[in-house]
């Protein structure tokens, strides 16, 4: 069982991998193209596998950490696969489907528990609870948006919604790589700063889009 879950881990980290390069490709490409749209799919894939591999890892190894992760990678996943399904709602008649509502309040859940879990961390004076915080409120916010365009046609918003959520799923996989390389150098900081550098980045192409 210890060399499933090592090759398991390793699926883990080359799956990661694969997303922040898939990421970075479908960022530097032309929105709509071909290269743009197959970067797209790959980084979708990927971040699949890192989200079905982190449930494997936590059923041979049931830490809090892991229990964290697993609702980061949740709350990663979930923007992706977002992401991707705006795409599906461009005209009046492709409303949300059943898989749409279920996501979504799957991760309005997991990122309520993530939340609350991470601010009862902060007051207890771990400072890793920050960073559970704000993952989950970041996950509710986008959750709540989702419930509000499925209630509405949401056909105006949908580039906008599609690259809000792909560049946002981009900075949770490049925050989790982050975290695993520079935590012991730098802390919580590790998991923070591509939100803090992304947030801009998002608020920049959704103005860009909207004004088309």
């Amino acid at each position: 069982m210890a060399a499933v879950e090592a090759w398991t881990l390793w699926l883990h980290i080359a799956a990661g991998a694969v997303a922040v390069f898939a990421g970075v490709g479908a960022l530097v490409t032309a929105k709509g193209g071909t290269r743009h749209r197959t970067a797209g799919k790959v980084f979708l894939l990927a971040m699949g596998v890192v989200v079905a591999t982190v449930f494997v890892l936590l059923a041979f190894d049931p830490t809090t950490l892991r229990i964290v992760l697993t609702l980061v990678a949740v709350f990663s996943g979930y923007l992706a696969f977002s992401g991707y399904r705006a795409l599906s709602r461009k005209r009046p008649s492709h409303r949300a489907h059943s898989i749409d509502w279920i996501a979504t309040g799957s991760v309005v859940l997991a990122c309520l528990v993530l939340g609350v879990w991470g601010l009862s961390w902060y007051l207890d004076g771990r400072s890793f609870g920050i960073v559970m915080a704000v993952f989950g409120a970041i996950g509710i916010v986008f959750g709540a948006i989702d419930i509000r365009a499925f209630r509405s046609d949401g056909t105006d918003e949908w580039m906008v919604s599609h690259l809000q959520r792909m560049i946002a799923a981009f900075i949770a996989t490049v925050s989790a790589v982050s975290a695993v390389n520079l935590t012991p150098l730098i802390g919580v900081s590790a998991w923070l700063w591509p939100t803090l550098l992304g947030v801009p980045l998002i608020a920049y192409w959704s103005n860009e889009y909207s004004l088309e």
